[in-house]
């Protein structure tokens, strides 16, 4: 099972701190770096030293690494035009060697739309799914050749599709997608549309099963190879080398044991080991890993050392 870690800048992190993560990310043997795209701290603290962008973050660290893959988990459709977004990701992903991943939904945070002046539209899903008709026909079309697209929310006209990234996403032109959320329906069926990848964000572990399943029919209503999609699922991570060192990185987040145990991968080494296990039982063949202590490298390093090898 491939690990990433997955971050939350808006609770307040610099460039730098994010550099430190994606550098023992890359040093430690993880798979990928993502980062959550936000623009305003949740809950209680006053987010110093403020917000930073995800993709100029991705830029900068497509730079300063070298191997692990890099992406966001998920970049809202209501912060950016379909086109420019595009052309944002293929310009990364040249910068990176082909090594980004564009995670993308309908956003759902009203509160930081309202603090920068972000349109927040009640309804959505009908941007995304033109979204990723448009992002993904952009990437595809052959050089020397015009897109043109017209819906109820965007029309481009002759656009030549330009940059291109360099890599191409399991026979798709473009970089890989990841489409992620728990709806029953729709959601599912666009990954299997769209995507590379079907994500599941800190859902309720009893639900994973028919998720996943429901995934998997979705994309053989269009006849696509189940086994086409990779299913994936972020969880929160908090683990000790004994209970007390699970405690006291419980108490540092704000988050309670028994909460924690129930519901991410918590716990000793071993009892994350049997959640990713299980995880991979389901169907799951990547975990997000939402680290929300980013100066507590050690926490990684512990989980290279002690989970990652148990894993194959």
């Amino acid at each position: 099972m491939q690990l990433r870690v997955f971050t939350e800048p808006q609770q307040g992190a610099s460039y730098d701190d994010l550099l430190a993560v994606a550098r023992a990310t890359e040093d430690l043997g993880f798979d990928a770096f993502f980062r959550s795209d936000h623009y305003l701290r949740m809950g209680d603290g006053d987010g110093l030293p403020g917000p930073t962008d995800a993709w100029t973050t991705l830029a900068g660290l497509a730079r300063e690494t070298s191997r692990i893959r890099l992406g966001t988990l998920v970049s809202s459709v209501t912060y950016r035009y379909p086109g420019l977004l595009a052309i944002q990701v293929a310009q990364v992903d040249q910068m990176s060697g082909g090594r980004v991943e564009l995670g993308l939904g309908t956003g759902w945070f009203a509160e930081e739309h309202a603090a920068y002046g972000i349109p927040f539209p009640a309804k959505r899903f009908g941007l995304l799914e033109e979204q990723l008709e448009i992002v993904t026909g952009l990437w595809g079309t052959p050089v020397g050749e015009r897109y043109s697209f017209a819906g109820e929310h965007y029309t481009l006209t002759d656009a030549p599709g330009l940059p291109k990234p360099v890599q191409e996403a399991r026979g798709r032109a473009g970089v890989p997608v990841i489409v992620g959320g728990n709806g029953p329906r729709r959601t599912p069926a666009l990954a299997a549309r769209f995507a590379s990848e079907f994500n599941l964000a800190f859902p309720e572990l009893g639900t994973v099963a028919d998720k996943f399943a429901t995934a998997r029919a979705a994309c053989e209503a269009v006849d696509r190879p189940a086994d086409d999609l990779v299913l994936s699922a972020a969880l929160v991570l908090c683990v000790g080398r004994d209970e007390a060192e699970f405690r006291r990185r419980a108490e540092a987040i704000g988050r309670e044991p028994d909460e924690l145990r129930e519901h991410g991968l918590a716990g000793t080494p071993a009892e994350v080991v049997d959640r990713l296990s299980w995880l991979r039982e389901q169907g799951a063949s990547r975990a997000y890993l939402q680290v929300l202590d980013l100066t507590d490298l050690d926490h990684l390093a512990l989980v290279a050392d002690q989970v990652a090898p148990q894993l194959g």
